[in-house]
């Protein structure tokens, strides 16, 4: 049986990751994944990245135990000849094994039922506030109810799109466009798209959508060089307007931050509206097309325009908060320039990746963000067992010498403006030109 194996090296395994020909390993087997990766439920860019090498850990992470006696209908008869694995990986699989055997992947706890009743009065309550309260102040509270019904539906989109919250796929998915789509007006499809990427190539500069925010933000100079963006497809030019913004951007990053919804609402429609391939794309746009109906319809209820912009003002804000603790986690953590590999998962999702400190009595408040090195290694664990596996990653981290990274909220955000203002102070030297524009003349004209 072993000599009449067909062996291919990783050098060999490297020519195979183009659009076309695609092939995978895992665990040393070879995989030709090229007419998958159109079906793929995670999307295309997880298997056109990662293709050309061993991506055991990868799969482990995304799918759950049943997914492995799906794989032999892709095995295209070769093995890999130099395969091996790091002491790393192996303690890494080992632990996905243990919590595998012990349910924890199973046990969602009540999490879901209990936020959705939170988002049902938190909506009873801001409608009750705008039609049957005449005061300023009762108007602006239901404002930020509202908001605070979009963090608690986000939290439910994050974890319905990673694992089933629901009893069958029909709810699961229900409960995607309910939260998503009609409660929030952000596409689930959208979402799904770019967190995936997000996680397959955690604080890659080019290929991490979520830390591709120019022209407003930049976490690092090597921004400057004008990268190009493997997610979007396109050059990220610094230019002198983006210099301009990037040199203010410790100053901007909250005010930003309490409308960056905007840029969710207008994703969503660039991507359903675009031809890329979108599941279940009528659905999809229904959804939204009912959050852009109810949502006017509830502010043009308030009696005047101050009232309406000042609501509409308050719901954005607190929601505010939740596109804040998006980039806690991850701006002030390691970045690197390359695509993602299959061969240091471990290391990259726990280097790139920043925790917060709080009592378990906040975790409703982070809504699972808290343990973003954990929920990066198991992205498929419900939010409710995170605590619960943190001491297992902390004991991993310190047997490999890997820096297991925490910070309280507060600290988090310092770290972050921090590392805003260090790119912020690099971006106003003057001896580095890039290319003029009016805006930035004229910032900068003297006399």
């Amino acid at each position: 049986m072993e000599a009449s194996r067909k062996y291919i090296s990783s050098e060999e395994l490297k020519n195979h990751n183009k659009p076309g020909d695609l092939w995978i390993s895992i665990e040393g087997k070879v995989y030709d994944v090229s007419d998958w990766v159109k079906e793929h439920p995670g999307g295309d860019f997880p298997l056109l990245n990662l293709a050309g090498q061993d991506v055991t850990d990868a799969f482990v992470a995304f799918h759950p135990a049943t997914a492995w006696k799906y794989l032999d209908k892709f095995f295209n008869g070769f093995y890999l000849k130099d395969y091996s694995a790091s002491e790393v990986s192996k303690d890494y699989r080992r632990l996905v094994s243990e919590f595998t055997k012990m349910g924890l992947f199973e046990k969602k706890g009540h999490v879901c039922l209990f936020t959705m009743c939170l988002v049902a009065m938190l909506f009873a309550t801001s409608i009750y506030g705008i039609l049957c309260c005449q005061s300023v102040l009762a108007h602006l509270i239901s404002g930020g109810l509202l908001g605070c019904l979009w963090i608690q539906s986000g939290w439910i989109g994050h974890d319905s799109g990673h694992y089933q919250v629901m009893r069958t796929r029909g709810l699961n998915r229900f409960a995607q466009v309910l939260t998503g789509n009609c409660l929030a007006g952000i596409s689930i499809a959208w979402w799904k798209w770019t967190h995936n990427a997000h996680h397959i190539a955690c604080n890659s500069l080019e290929y991490d959508p979520d830390l591709q925010h120019m022209p407003f933000f930049v976490v690092s100079s090597k921004f400057f060089s004008s990268l190009t963006s493997h997610f979007y497809d396109r050059k990220m030019t610094f230019d002198s307007f983006t210099r301009f913004l990037v040199s203010n951007q410790h100053w901007t990053f909250y005010p930003v931050m309490c409308f960056a919804r905007i840029n969710l609402f207008a994703q969503s429609f660039i991507l359903l509206l675009s031809n890329k391939t979108v599941p279940h794309r009528v659905e999809e746009i229904l959804g939204v097309i009912s959050f852009w109906i109810w949502y006017p319809l509830l502010v043009s209820c308030l009696p005047n325009w101050g009232e309406r912009i000042l609501f509409v003002i308050a719901s954005f804000t607190v929601t505010g908060i939740q596109h804040v603790q998006f980039c806690l986690n991850h701006f002030s953590s390691e970045i690197y320039v390359a695509p993602p590999k299959g061969n240091d998962w471990f290391e990259k999702q726990t280097n790139g990746s920043l925790n917060i400190s709080c009592p378990s009595w906040m975790d409703w408040f982070h809504g699972g963000l808290q343990f973003q090195i954990e929920h990066h290694l198991f992205p498929k664990l419900p939010r409710s067992q995170l605590r619960k596996v943190s001491p297992f990653v902390k004991d991993l981290c310190k047997k490999h010498g890997l820096t297991y990274n925490c910070a309280s909220f507060f600290k988090a955000n310092a770290l972050t403006i921090s590392t805003l203002r260090a790119a912020a102070f690099q971006a106003r030297d003057l001896t580095k030109p890039v290319p003029k524009n009016l805006v930035w003349e004229a910032v900068n004209t003297h006399g």
